[in-house]
């Protein structure tokens, strides 16, 4: 019996194998391919977020541009609808100009015939007759917006009176209108036609 005992005791290893603390354990295969998921899972998930952020920032930068782009055509279509009702307004406001301006001339021959002397009663009718035409027409200008520009003894306005000759009169005023020589015309506020005057120095 106590050679069995003593060859028991001799068969046992030389060093026991303790158990290894948590912090001592080698980790097996499968802790091992976690881990490394988990680093690559961080890496692509780094690279992940960089480039949303990335894209993010382009996005942004798209929106800006679209909506810049947006302002700019609002306002170059804004200024044009502006300019487009602006040129209906005049349009509109001064449709009658061309037809006026083709009508002046008339209204300066029928003023000069209208100063002609009568001497006979034949000629006194056909310069009543003239008058009336005269003054109709002048209404149906009047109603358009026309009227003569007032010259004599106004000051010279070199926006709506054109100098053509100049005098010295003491008794008027310097830089005043002395005589029109050529009736001028405004089409409400736009002269059609400068008035021909002679002015005091």
């Amino acid at each position: 019996m106590l050679e069995v005992a003593s060859v028991a005791e001799d068969q046992k290893p030389l060093t026991e194998e303790k158990p290894l603390d948590e912090d001592q354990a080698v980790p097996s295969k499968e802790d091992q391919a976690v881990e490394l998921d988990e680093t690559i899972v961080g890496e692509t998930g780094e690279e992940i977020l960089e480039e949303t952020e990335t894209k993010e920032e382009q996005l942004q930068k798209q929106l800006d541009e679209s909506e810049d782009r947006y302002l700019r055509l609002r306002a170059d279509f804004d200024n044009f609808r502006r300019r487009a009702n602006l040129d209906r307004e005049a349009q509109e406001k001064y449709r009658a100009q061309k037809l006026v301006t083709e009508l002046l001339p008339v209204l300066d021959n029928f003023e000069r015939a209208l100063q002609v002397t009568a001497e006979h009663d034949e000629t006194k009718s056909v310069l009543q007759g003239m008058e009336m035409v005269y003054n109709t027409l002048v209404k149906a200008l009047e109603s358009e917006g026309v009227e003569p520009i007032e010259t004599v003894g106004k000051p010279f306005d070199p926006t709506v009176h054109q100098a053509v000759m100049t005098d010295n009169d003491e008794s008027a005023e310097p830089n005043s209108v002395l005589a029109e020589l050529q009736k001028g015309y405004k089409l409400k506020d736009r002269v059609i036609r400068p008035s021909m005057v002679k002015v005091n120095q």
